[in-house]
């Protein structure tokens, strides 16, 4: 049997398992079944894509079972896998593999561990069955799978409203992003007669120019069909004005942060777009667009995760930084970067969450950085993991010698934006060099707040609520506490420990990752002569580009190492030479400030569009509509109808014989006098 059969059903198959059995099965067994199925995934995936990095593979679609037959539409539910569905392989089962094995540790204490790993499964089942998809509307199942997926994760802790809010924004929010992907298949069904990817992708160059006429007016055809499939890519990788939901998608666990934000929703948008790469070089137009909102997403993500406290916030904002320069590679044709950047971003997006759980998990589920300070001294293993995922985002590097792996694929695309020579372009990589040097502000920027610096634990709620259970609710507890471990630490009696080893090992695994995956594939990924052997034809890979991006000005090689620099040195002034400095630039740039660290206001800004009128006019048709009309003049109307009969005929029933004697002699003379008078026949 076909390796990828395992690969894809083994995670739900063990999520059915461990959904049903749950509190039955017990927590162990439950989580040894949903681990080990996704460990076995993970084992057989990585040959399938070292056998592609080498050559010695070749695209294949293994059919599963016929599926639909309606008419003109006829599709069979077929697993393809060719080099992007082996990339999407290794990074969604490793990470997925990785994040099973760190919850066994991060979850110890949660009382629902077999739900919370059958969901876990069912997420990645869900994703691998949308890499996977031959044809449009099994890819459709799988989008949709891995939403619902989504809103059981991020609102697993159902009795934390904030947690269940979260959830409810996300799935609402990529509602509205799907439906712009289900009219995209609408119409790409409409124009090329079949939902087959590869027939979709083999006529669509021939489309190039064509019209679609609606409302009188003459339409590209490419355009419309590409940016409307970009707009369900928008909600599900949270771009620009569809991003709302992802920052607080981390209410879940932080697994399921490092499982969304690193492996698996937010690049099911990123695969799509290299998925119908053919669609979109068929429309220059469509390819700006999503050049555009790329760059304006990497953009805005990167100013707010300037200004954020919760250290699982500012990687949330990261991780849409990041999206955004995916799309914006992709927007100029770059798409084996695109491509290279979700690889080796997944594996440091998921080392910085899990890195930042353990962080959490030390400091008893403190999440705000200003109560953090000094803690590579407690847990060192975790610090140079967070470094080690650090060094990858910032894109630390020497030029033609070494880097790290966010060196080799975000240096790739803004040299690629730059080789464009478009006014697209240009802007594109412009954007993409503040964002590095706002995105390594912002990275050294947590280390040293979190590692760096004197200890200011004794400020935290959530410290002194665990020193003071520790040592009971006795009135001297603390005292007690805070004089035997000093009173100069600014610890209040807490010292933080280090993860467990089965949290830990996910962290070195990821550190490799972070440190090799970019110096071991590039070639394979973005090489000019070896990019195209390597793909195979499964993106739109243009060498000529991939060519000029090696051959482009000194300066712009040198360019993102430059602001890397400058970026660490002013976090390295701020918050280790001088810490008034911050208070004191927000005091000076207040509104600035404010702006940013509000996000913007677009949460504001929905708010006063969307929801507010939204609750409005429901609370119109609640209150006039359903209550006022339909309840008033209906069932409601109808009980008063009765009650006032019954209480009219309560007043005629006297109870008493003659009372009744009379109605009868009444209505026995009214009869008689009716017949008298001729009326009856």
């Amino acid at each position: 049997m076909n390796p990828i059969l395992f690969i894809v059903f083994l995670p739900l198959l063990a999520a059915i398992v461990a959904g049903l059995g749950n509190k039955t099965l017990g927590a162990p067994i439950a989580k040894s079944i949903t681990t080990g199925a996704l460990f076995a995934s993970c084992l057989l995936s990585w040959p399938i894509f070292l056998a592609f990095v080498s050559g010695h593979a070749e695209a294949h679609v293994e059919p599963v079972l016929h599926w639909v037959r309606s008419g003109s539409m006829t599709f069979d539910w077929a697993l393809r896998v060719d080099a992007l569905t082996a990339v999407m392989l290794v990074v969604i089962t490793t990470v997925s593999a990785l994040v099973h094995l760190y919850s066994w540790g991060y979850m110890a204490e949660d009382p629902d561990q077999p739900r919370f790993f059958a969901y876990l499964s069912l997420f990645t089942f869900a994703m691998l069955m949308l890499v996977t998809a031959d044809n449009l509307v099994q890819m459709f199942f799988g989008w949709e799978g891995v939403g619902l997926a989504s809103y059981l994760l991020i609102g697993f802790w159902f009795r934390k409203p904030s947690a269940s809010a979260a959830a409810i924004k996300a799935f609402v929010v990529n509602r509205v992003g799907d439906l712009g992907f289900m009219l995209g298949i609408f119409g790409t069904y409409l124009v090329f007669g079949t939902v087959s990817i590869p027939e979709i992708l083999a006529r669509a160059p021939g489309m190039a120019g064509s019209t679609i006429h609606f409302l009188g007016h003459g339409w590209d055809t490419m355009t419309i069909l590409c940016v409307l499939l970009f707009i369900g890519a928008m909600g599900k990788s949270a771009q620009l004005g569809l991003h709302t939901w992802l920052p607080d998608a981390m209410e879940g666990p932080t697994p399921v942060s490092a499982l969304i934000h690193a492996a698996t929703m937010v690049t099911a948008g990123v695969f799509m777009v290299c998925r119908l790469s053919p669609m979109f070089e068929a429309s220059p137009a469509a390819l700006g667009f999503v050049t555009f909102v790329g760059a304006a997403t990497c953009f805005f993500a990167a100013t707010v995760g300037t200004t954020q406290w919760d250290i699982k916030r500012v990687i949330a904002y990261s991780t849409c930084s990041q999206l955004g320069y995916m799309f914006f590679a992709a927007g100029v044709g770059a798409y084996g970067s695109a491509m290279f950047h979700l690889f080796t971003h997944a594996f440091f997006k998921a080392l910085l969450f899990l890195g930042a759980g353990s962080v959490i998990h030390a400091m008893h589920h403190e999440q705000d950085m200003r109560f953090y300070g000094n803690l590579r001294k407690h847990i060192p293993l975790t610090y140079w993991a967070m470094m080690m995922g650090t060094l990858a985002i910032t894109g630390v590097g020497i030029v033609d010698v070494f880097g790290f792996a966010g060196f080799y694929s975000k240096d790739s695309i803004l040299e690629a934006a730059y080789a464009r020579g478009t006014e697209l372009g240009t802007f594109a990589f412009f954007i993409g060099i503040t964002a590095a040097l706002l995105t390594s502000f912002y990275s050294w920027r947590l280390v040293f707040l979190t590692f760096y610096g004197k200890p200011r634990w004794s400020q935290s709620e959530h410290i002194q609520h665990a020193v003071h259970d520790a040592h009971g609710d006795h009135g001297h507890g603390r005292d007690d506490a805070h004089d035997h471990h000093g009173h100069d630490d600014g610890t209040a009696g807490y010292h933080p420990h280090e993860s467990p080893l089965n949290m830990l090992v996910p962290l070195g695994v990821l550190s490799l990752g972070a440190v090799f995956a970019g110096f071991v594939f590039h070639n394979a990924f973005i090489g000019a002569e070896t990019g195209g052997e390597f793909w195979k034809g499964a993106v739109a890979f243009n060498e000529h580009l991939m060519h000029a991006a090696h051959l482009v000005p000194t300066w712009v090689k040198w360019a993102p190492f430059a602001v890397m620099i400058t970026g660490l040195f002013i976090a390295w002034y701020g918050y280790i030479r001088n810490t008034s400095f911050p208070a004191k630039v927000a005091s000076e740039f207040g509104v600035l400030y404010k702006f940013l660290y509000n996000k913007w206001y677009f949460d504001e800004l929905y708010d006063f569009l969307f929801v507010r009128p939204a609750f409005w006019i429901g609370k119109v048709f609640w209150k006039q509509g359903d209550v006022g009309i339909i309840d008033r003049f209906g069932p409601n109307g109808a009980a008063w109808v009765v009650e006032q009969g019954t209480r009219a005929a309560k007043n005629v029933q006297s109870g008493y014989l003659y009372s009744y004697a009379l109605v009868m002699l009444v209505g026995l003379v009214a009869a008689v006098s009716w017949v008298m008078s001729g009326h009856w026949q």
